[in-house]
């Protein structure tokens, strides 16, 4: 019986794919024996890369195969042919041992430039700032409100009413507005400021070519991209975070800076008209005391 359990399994997962292929991992229908198309411009240079390393990989594939066969036709074993002895070319050693040296320190240096500048590279002044908090098993965004700006937020105050840990504790005391789906602008950088309230998260989105860990405890505040198509695009968490994990997505929406001023400016204004609320019924409260 223990022998046919594996094969019983197959078929079982089989069975599941063809009878029920919504229980399969959602498939690609673009670009599918590549990367996704690339949507930022650190996406590019990050391609570039990859493409390069690609294109040597197959050609040092190509080329020691074939030398492979010739050797093995030139040099097979023929009657009355004697074997001979090679000491081997030392000019020969010294070249193929210094180009493969050469390529991989020059692959290295030029990673690690593009790696600095993607992280390391502050944010322009002009970037758009949302915050971004993973949770078990969704994701929160906080925009700036009227003022532009993110209000102050504390770590050590997240709690379950104060998910952002705002330092203004009162509802009616930040213009800030939250969505549970990225909106960005198209063109425009985006600095994400990502935090986590629980457990390891991670920001990620493969069309971006961006994956950062939200650890609980510290604020992630060097990520940040510029978006050079508009797009449907998903945030998922890639670290494995509890029984939810599967389901752990948010949508991302890029869209022209003028549909996402239209956006902004009703979320701003829905806001204002929340807080105007707020504090009239707490007035309203004092009042009656």
């Amino acid at each position: 019986m223990k022998s046919k359990l594996p094969v019983l399994l197959l078929l079982a997962v089989i069975a599941l794919g063809v009878f029920m292929p919504e229980a399969l991992a959602e498939q690609r229908s673009n670009n599918i024996y590549w990367t996704p198309p690339v949507a930022t411009e650190g996406g590019r240079k990050t391609d570039t890369i990859l493409n390069v390393i690609f294109v040597l990989t197959t050609g040092v594939f190509v080329l020691v195969n074939a030398v492979y066969i010739i050797y093995l036709i030139r040099y097979r074993r023929r009657p009355g042919k004697k074997a001979e002895y090679c000491h081997g070319n030392n000019f020969a050693e010294i070249i193929w041992t210094l180009t493969p040296t050469i390529i991989f320190l020059s692959l290295a240096i030029w990673g690690d430039y593009v790696w600095h500048e993607l992280t390391q590279t502050p944010p322009p002044e002009d970037a758009l700032q949302v915050e971004v908090v993973g949770y078990q098993f969704a994701w929160d965004m906080r925009y700036p409100g009227e003022d532009g700006k993110l209000d102050e937020t504390d770590l050590a105050k997240i709690s379950t009413e104060n998910k952002f840990g705002l330092t203004r504790e009162q509802p009616d005391m930040t213009d800030d507005f939250t969505s549970t789906e990225l909106v960005i602008p198209e063109g425009r950088p985006v600095h994400i400021i990502l935090r986590s309230r629980d457990v390891i998260h991670s920001f990620y989105v493969p069309e971006f070519r961006l994956y950062q860990d939200a650890v609980p405890g510290r604020t992630i505040d060097w990520v940040w991209f510029k978006t050079i198509r508009p797009g449907q695009f998903e945030l998922a968490c890639s670290q494995l975070c509890g029984t939810g994990h599967y389901n752990m997505k948010a949508p991302i929406r890029v869209i022209p800076q003028a549909e996402f001023d239209k956006w902004y400016a009703d979320k701003v204004k829905a806001r204002n008209a929340q807080v105007a609320a707020l504090k009239a019924e707490r007035a309203s409260v004092a009042s009656a005391r």
